[in-house]
C-alpha cells in the first residue's frame, strides 16, 4: 500500500466500483460518496490526498464542492470527471481550482491513475518547498529562517548554510563567489539575518562604478568637494551602521578601488570625498563576485593583498546544474509566485518539463529557471502548462552549450589511414551522445537530434536488435 486515500465522489454507483476497484488494487484506499453533500462530509471527516469528483450530482454538485474545497484546503487537489460534451463544465471547474479533468466514459484507467500520481507528487512538491522554508537542515539550524528564501535540499548547499550560521557573528569580512544568478544577494541577505546586527542590510553592485564614484557611493563628501557638491552626502558605509554592507561584483573593482577597500577592511575607516578627517566604519562588509578571482590575481588584476583579507571566510555557492534536484522545487516556487504576481491560477507543467529542464546547463542558474517560469506564465491562457516557451528558451542557448562538449563527428577529421566513419557509424555516434546528453531521456535526445521521440525509438530498437527489420 502507498498510503494515500483518495476520496471518490460521483453518483454513477457503477462508474464508482469500477475506479474504485482499479485504484484499491494499484495501492490506494478508497472512499465514496453519491454526491457533493456526502463527499464533503467525508473529506472533513477523513482528509483523503486526492479528491475526484464529477460534476453533475443531485443535492450538492461538483462546483460547489470545488469552491468548498478551493475556500477551506486549497492545498488539496481536486480531480474533476466530465462528460465528453462538457469540457466547458470542466474548464469552468479548473477556474474554480480543480487541478486536472478527465473525460468519461473512461476508457484508460492506466490513465486516471497516472493524473492522480502527478497530482500526489506535485502536492508533495508543494509541502516539500513550505517545509524546507520552515526547516532546511531537519531543524539542525539555528536561524532556519533566515535561510527560508533559498530554495534547496542539496546536501552542498546545506552545509554552506551550516558554515554562514557559525561565521556570520564573526566581524570577519565574508566573499561569496559563484556564476551568475546562483542567488548570492540572498546568502548575503542570510548573513545578515543570522549575525543578529541592529543595523540595516545595504547592498550595492559596484561593477562600472569607476573610482570617484565607487568613492562617493561608498564614503560620500562633503560640501564642496567638488563642482556641485552644494551639500555634505553620507555613503552607503555610513548608512550600513551597525548593519552590513553588501559590495557585489567587486571583481569588476579597478585597482584604485580595490585599494580603498583593502583600506577600509584593514583599519576600519575611510575618508568622505573633499574632508581630512577620517570617519570610523562600524559595519559588517560582504562581497561578492562572479569572476574567478585566483585567476584575476596571477593576471594582475586583482591584489594579493585584498584578496587574502577576503580569504578568511569564503563561500562557493554551486551552480544549479550541479544540484539538479533543486529543479522540481525550484519550478513549484517559481509557478507559484508568478501566478500571484500576474494574477492567475497556477497551472500544471507537463510531467516530462523536468526531464528536458534536467538535461539543460542553465548558465544563468536560478535566475534564468525564474525568468523561463515567469515567460511562460505571462503566455498561459489555461490548461496544462505549454512547454513551448521553456523548449524556445532552452534552444536559443542549446547551440551553445553543445559546443563545449567534444562532439562525436570531429571523428569525421579521419582516421590515421585517411578513412571516414560510415554513415551508419555516425549516426550510432550521434545517438550515443545525444542520449548522453539527455541524461537518457529519449524525448530530450530525440529534440537534439531533430527527429521526433517515436523516430528516435525505433532507430534504438534497431541497435538493439540489428535482425528486426
Amino acid at each position: 500500500m502507498n498510503g494515500n486515500t483518495l476520496l471518490l465522489i460521483d453518483d454513477d454507483q457503477d462508474l464508482r466500483e469500477s475506479i474504485a476497484v482499479y485504484l484499491s488494487d494499484s495501492g490506494f484506499a478508497l472512499i465514496e460518496a453519491a454526491d457533493g453533500k456526502a463527499g464533503l462530509e467525508l473529506f472533513y471527516r477523513e482528509r483523503p490526498d486526492v479528491v475526484i469528483t464529477d460534476l453533475r450530482m443531485p443535492v450538492l454538485d461538483g462546483f460547489e464542492v470545488i469552491r468548498e474545497l478551493a475556500a477551506n484546503s486549497p492545498d488539496t487537489p481536486v480531480l474533476v470527471i466530465s462528460g465528453t460534451g462538457e469540457i466547458k463544465d470542466a474548464i469552468r471547474a479548473m477556474r474554480l481550482g480543480a487541478r486536472d479533468y478527465v473525460v468519461k466514459p473512461i476508457c484508460d484507467m492506466e490513465e486516471l491513475e497516472l493524473n492522480v500520481r502527478r497530482l500526489l507528487q506535485e502536492s508533495s512538491l508543494r509541502k516539500e518547498v513550505d517545509s524546507l522554508k520552515d526547516k532546511i537542515l531537519n531543524a539542525s539550524l539555528k536561524h532556519p529562517q533566515a535561510f527560508a528564501e533559498i530554495i534547496t535540499r542539496h546536501p552542498a548547499m546545506l552545509s554552506l548554510f551550516r558554515y554562514l550560521e557559525v561565521v556570520a557573528a564573526t566581524s570577519q569580512p565574508i566573499l561569496i563567489s559563484g556564476e551568475t544568478g546562483t542567488g548570492k544577494e540572498l546568502f548575503a541577505k542570510a548573513v545578515h539575518a543570522v549575525s543578529g546586527r541592529k543595523g540595516r542590510l545595504i547592498c550595492v553592485n559596484v561593477a562600472g562604478l569607476d573610482d570617484t564614484m565607487f568613492s562617493d557611493t561608498l564614503f560620500g563628501h562633503v560640501r564642496g568637494a567638488f563642482t556641485g557638491a552644494d551639500h555634505t552626502r553620507e555613503g552607503l558605509v555610513a548608512q550600513a551602521k551597525d548593519g552590513t554592507l553588501f559590495l557585489d561584483e567587486i571583481g569588476d573593482l579597478k585597482e584604485a578601488s580595490q585599494i580603498k577597500l583593502l583600506r577600509l577592511l584593514q583599519e576600519g575607516d575611510y575618508f568622505p570625498q573633499g574632508s581630512d578627517y577620517p570617519k570610523r566604519a562600524n559595519c559588517r562588509i560582504v562581497v561578492a563576485t562572479h569572476r574567478d578571482l585566483p585567476a584575476m590575481l596571477k593576471a594582475g588584476d586583482f591584489r594579493h593583498d585584498l584578496y587574502y583579507r577576503l580569504y578568511a571566510h569564503q563561500v562557493q555557492i554551486p551552480p544549479l546544474r550541479e544540484r539538479k534536484e533543486d529543479i522540481p522545487l525550484l519550478l513549484e516556487q517559481f509557478l507559484q509566485e508568478a501566478a500571484q504576481e500576474l494574477n492567475k491560477k497556477k497551472p500544471y507543467p507537463p510531467p516530462e518539463l523536468c526531464d528536458y529542464l534536467n538535461a539543460y546547463s542553465f548558465p544563468g542558474n536560478v535566475r534564468e529557471l525564474r525568468a523561463m517560469v515567469f515567460e511562460a506564465l505571462a503566455r498561459h491562457a489555461s490548461g496544462v502548462l505549454s512547454m513551448d516557451s521553456f523548449l524556445s528558451s532552452i534552444g536559443r542557448h542549446e547551440p551553445e552549450q553543445i559546443a563545449d562538449i567534444e562532439r562525436p563527428l570531429s571523428l569525421l577529421g579521419g582516421a590515421a589511414d585517411g578513412t571516414l566513419p560510415t554513415l551508419k557509424q555516425a549516426e550510432t555516434l550521434l545517438i550515443k551522445r545525444a542520449m548522453q546528453l539527455a541524461g537518457g531521456n529519449q524525448g530530450v535526445a530525440a529534440r537534439y537530434l531533430g527527429i521526433n521521440r517515436s523516430a528516435l525509438n525505433k532507430k534504438l530498437n534497431k541497435e538493439r536488435n540489428p535482425s528486426v527489420a
